[in-house]
C-alpha cells in the first residue's frame, strides 16, 4: 500500500505470478499479501517527498483482479472495521495524512458484522472474477506463531538462538521463553515426542471447539484461516514439521479437515460483499512500523527509483538489444529488492538497523549504477572494464527472478 504507483504494485504482482508459474507449473489462485497490508481505492497523496499531488489509486483487490488472483488474506481487525492505530498516528505526520485521506474517501456508517469463519467478496462482485478475502484467526495463529505464548516457547524444544562457537550447532533447549542464553539447559530429544503430542492434541481440540462454536452461531460450513510462514517450521521451531504431521493425523475424520484456501473458496459458494479499511498486521494495525520518522527517507528514495524504472522501461523495453534488456532486467531486480518491506521493519525495530540500512543503500547504489548502464547501452556506448566488472558483481549477487521480463513495468 505504501508504494508510490499502482504500476509498481502491478510489477510486483506480475513477477510473483510468473515466478509461481515457473516453479509450480500452474496459475496461482491467491496471495498472502506482504504484512497482510491492504489499501482500498481512494485519492492518495504521497506521504513523504515534495510531490503532494493527489492521484486516484486503485484498491489492492482491483490490482489482484488484473493478474487473475482470486483471494488474499487480511488480519482480523480489518474485517471488524476497527481503528486499532492508537497512539501511532500522532507520532508521524505522514501516517496521519494517509489515514485522513482514507477516512475522507470512505462513506460513513456502521460496519457490517462479518465473520472470520467465512470468505467474503471485496470490490466489484459483478465482475467475472471477484476477489475473495480470508481472515487470519488470532486464536489459532498465536498458539503456533508466538515464541512467548505459543508452542515454540515450550521449554523442551530446541533453542534457536544459542549456538556453539565456532561450529554453530545448537545443543540447548528453550528452557524458558525468558531465560538468558547462559541459563539454557541441554537439549534432551527423548522429552520432545510427548510435548509434540500434547501440543498437537491441544491445537486439534482448539480447531474443533472453534468450528463447533462458529456452527452454533449459525455459520454453515465454517472455516479457520491459519496461515504460517514456512520459515517457522524446521527453522525457528526445529520440531515444527513433526508437529504439523501430528496435527494432520489428529484432525482426520473430524470436523476440522485441512484444506487449501483455493478448495475452500470453491466450496464456499455464498459470501457477502464487504468493504475493508486500510491497514496491516503491524503494531498498531496501520503502517507505523514501515512508515515513521526513521524510515521516511527510504520511501523518498523508493518513489524516485520507481519513477526512473517506469521511465527507462517505457523508453527501452521494446529495443532489440539483448545486452540492454539484460541490464533492464537487473535494474528491475534491484528495484524489487529495494522495495522489500523488511528494511523498514528492521530499521524500526532496531533489531538489525545497521544491516538493513546497509542493504537498502547498497541496492539503491546498484540501482543507480544499472540505470547508468542502461543509458550507456541505449546510446550505443561500449562499457569500460570497471563498469562491466561491477555489473557482473551485481548480477552474480542479486540473481533472483532469473526469468524476469522488464515489460512487467509497462503500463
Amino acid at each position: 500500500p505504501l508504494l508510490g504507483t499502482d504500476n509498481a504494485i502491478r510489477a510486483q504482482l506480475r513477477v510473483g505470478v510468473e515466478t509461481y508459474k515457473h516453479h509450480f507449473g500452474r496459475e496461482p489462485r491467491g496471495i498472502w499479501l506482504p504484512e497482510c497490508a491492504y489499501r482500498p481505492g481512494y485519492k492518495w497523496t504521497p506521504p513523504v517527498g515534495e510531490d503532494k499531488t493527489p492521484r486516484d489509486r486503485l484498491g489492492v483487490e482491483e490490482l489482484l483482479q488484473e493478474v487473475g488472483l482470486r483471494y488474499f488474506i487480511v488480519d482480523s481487525h480489518l474485517l471488524e472495521g476497527g481503528k486499532p492505530i492508537g497512539m501511532y498516528l500522532a507520532r508521524f505526520e505522514g501516517l496521519m495524512k494517509l489515514w485522513e485521506q482514507f477516512e475522507q474517501s470512505q462513506p460513513a456508517g456502521p460496519v457490517p458484522l462479518a465473520s472470520p469463519h467465512e470468505m467474503h467478496w471485496v470490490g466489484d462482485i459483478d465482475n467475472k472474477h471477484p476477489v475473495g478475502v480470508f481472515t487470519r484467526l488470532p486464536s489459532t495463529s498465536l498458539q503456533v506463531w508466538s515464541g512467548e505464548y505459543g508452542y515454540p516457547g515450550d521449554g523442551n524444544y530446541l533453542d534457536f538462538h544459542k549456538k556453539h562457537f565456532p561450529g554453530g550447532n545448537r545443543y540447548w533447549r528453550v528452557t524458558s521463553a525468558k531465560a538468558d542464553l547462559g541459563d539454557k539447559l541441554l537439549y534432551e530429544p527423548k522429552k520432545v515426542d510427548g510435548r509434540l503430542d500434547e501440543n498437537a492434541d491441544h491445537f486439534a481440540e482448539l480447531v474443533k471447539s472453534t468450528l463447533k462454536s462458529a456452527e452454533a452461531s449459525g455459520i454453515e460450513n465454517p472455516m479457520i484461516c491459519a496461515p504460517f510462514d514456512t520459515e517457522l517450521f524446521g527453522h525457528w521451531w526445529f520440531e515444527g514439521i513433526r508437529w504439523i504431521e501430528r496435527v494432520i493425523r489428529k484432525l482426520q475424520n473430524t470436523n476440522g479437515q485441512p484444506a487449501t484456501l483455493s478448495d475452500t473458496q470453491d466450496r464456499m459458494v455464498v459470501a457477502s460483499r464487504i468493504t475493508l479499511p486500510e491497514g496491516s498486521w503491524g503494531e498498531g494495525g496501520f503502517h507505523h512500523i514501515w512508515l515513521n520518522q526513521d524510515t521516511a527517507w527510504t520511501w523518498e528514495i523508493i518513489y524516485q527509483c520507481e519513477a526512473k524504472m517506469q521511465e527507462l522501461t517505457e523508453k527501452y523495453s521494446n529495443v532489440e538489444n539483448p545486452e540492454l534488456q539484460k541490464a533492464l532486467a537487473q535494474l528491475g531486480r534491484e528495484l524489487l529488492l529495494l522495495e522489500s518491506s523488511d528494511w523498514q521493519f528492521l530499521i524500526s525495530t532496531v533489531s538489525a538497523r545497521d544491516y538493513s540500512e546497509m542493504r537498502f543503500n547498497t541496492h539503491h547504489r546498484d540501482f543507480n549504477r544499472m540505470a547508468e548502464i542502461v543509458e550507456l547501452l541505449a546510446a550505443g556506448k561500449i562499457l569500460d572494464e570497471d563498469i562491466s566488472l561491477h555489473w557482473e558483481e551485481i548480477a552474480e549477487r542479486d540473481s533472483l527472478f532469473a526469468h524476469l521480463n522488464p515489460a512487467v513495468w509497462l503500463k
